[in-house]
């Protein structure tokens, strides 16, 4: 891996936020709901490659029970480079480092990024359990 990308620990900026979704092939977020939850992150990591943020990472919860792991997200031009691992393993870090004993640490594995999560120590819930969602719309 080249020198020219650094992790750095922190949120990423509410335009890389809504730009890296949507690039990366999430689903996009408003401005208003990216600036109310960013801040509300329990830890965050920016990859940054020649200045400019390229990845992302952040973990939610309540800082003692529950976590999850959301907005993995690296450019499409800078993916097959193991940059999600260095992502992942910061993520990780600070959760084996920080996480109360016994916290639950859930995510959303789209396609085949359930073979990153897996190398982690993630396996599926089912059929003992089962992830559910539901999106707010407004009309």
């Amino acid at each position: 891996m080249t020198d020219a990308y650094r992790l750095v620990a922190e949120i990423p900026a509410v335009d890389d936020y809504l730009r890296l979704r949507v690039v990366a092939g999430l689903s996009p977020k408003t401005r208003e709901g990216a600036s109310i939850g960013l801040p509300n992150s329990w830890f965050g990591v920016t990859l940054m490659f020649d200045g400019r943020a390229i990845g992302m990472g952040r973990i939610i919860g309540d800082g003692g029970t529950a976590f999850q792991i959301v907005d993995i997200a690296v450019e499409p031009a800078h993916q097959g480079k193991g940059l999600g691992k260095r992502i992942m393993a910061a993520l990780m870090d600070k959760l084996n480092g920080e996480a109360p004993d016994g916290a639950y640490v859930s995510l959303i594995a789209d396609g085949d990024a359930r073979h990153l999560y897996a190398k982690y120590g993630f396996e599926p819930v089912m059929p003992a359990s089962i992830g559910m969602a539901k999106r707010i719309i407004r009309p």
